[in-house]
């Protein structure tokens, strides 16, 4: 039997389309069906099975109403090209070129949306065996400080960040947990003609501290500086609580150590985006200097906010 014929209610598909898009090890495909609706379809390795299988369940525990537009599980099951996973498509045009074609009080506006949905993600519980997160990242900073020293490629800034982890790793004492989407920023969202937003790929999904979920925010201060504010400011409807700069800092070094050796495998291209990167984080933070980014104040002065921060 074609492998196919093994998901439930494919005789409902009317054209499925490969997409190729993301860096996760899945297959992906579009998949109109014969009613009007289209899916997304992922064909995930078969030694994936309770992974997937605890990705699925988490799925389904979504919220409902979401400020913005999420994927809905639609079936999930063994096939003999592996695992598949049935998913509603989020409709909408890549979030990062969209919000070029839009003036920045616009952006502003989508990622007061982006946010509030993801204070609503985050109001799920983490998983059950989440591991205490004060030992966990602590022992991630570390993995990361040596991958960062053991790599033949530095940046200028660097050795600043592993100062500034070592100096504020008290920071995580007493961090709660909860649900992550696991890579939240403009890459993984959608907009549509009418400015509503959508938010994809959750296959990194994870539990953790919810301000961590933040660390790649720096993707979407490159794209537009009025989005990523209204991104913090979305997230906290009011006041941007004192604590959270200085956390945000940690949990962007610690991702930024790591960047260019994940890059390596990728090729030249990729360590290039990443050293890049690297040049915009240390701009944002005059060279570590401060621990609110530029990029939030210009964000909120550009989006006609009033005063330069949400405090």
């Amino acid at each position: 039997m074609d492998w196919w014929e093994q998901i439930d209610g494919q005789g409902r598909f009317a054209r499925v389309e490969a997409l190729e898009k993301g860096w996760s090890r899945d297959r992906k495909f579009i998949v109109d069906l014969k009613d009007g609706q289209r899916w997304l379809l992922r064909l995930s390795p078969a030694d994936q099975w309770e992974r997937k299988k605890k990705e699925y369940a988490a799925m389904e525990r979504l919220p409902q109403d979401c400020a913005a537009l999420l994927p809905r599980p639609k079936g999930f099951g063994r096939c003999d090209a592996g695992i598949y996973t049935l998913l509603s498509f989020v409709p909408g045009q890549d979030a990062e070129p969209a919000l070029r074609g839009l003036t920045p009080a616009q952006q502003y506006g989508l990622g007061l949306r982006a946010g509030l949905a993801l204070r609503q993600l985050h109001a799920l519980p983490a998983f059950a065996d989440a591991k205490p997160w004060e030992a966990r990242f602590n022992a991630k900073m570390d993995a990361k400080i040596r991958a960062y020293r053991d790599c033949p490629i530095r940046f200028r800034g660097g050795e600043r960040l592993v100062e500034y982890i070592q100096d504020h790793r008290t920071l995580l004492r007493g961090r709660p947990q909860g649900f992550q989407h696991g890579d939240y920023h403009c890459g993984n969202m959608t907009v549509t003609q009418d400015l509503r937003l959508g938010v994809v790929d959750f296959n990194r999904m994870d539990s953790g501290d919810p301000w961590e979920e933040f660390n790649r925010i720096v993707w979407c201060a490159a794209a537009s500086p009025a989005f990523a504010a209204g991104r913090v400011d979305g997230y906290f409807d009011g006041p941007v609580p004192e604590a959270f700069f200085p956390l945000l800092l940690l949990y962007i070094a610690s991702n930024q150590l790591s960047s260019v050796v994940w890059a390596i495998p990728f090729g030249e291209g990729e360590v290039q985006t990443m050293l890049r990167q690297a040049e915009q984080l240390n701009a944002a933070y005059e060279g570590f200097t401060r621990t609110v980014p530029l990029w939030y104040e210009q964000g909120r002065r550009l989006a006609g906010c009033e005063g330069g921060t949400g405090n």
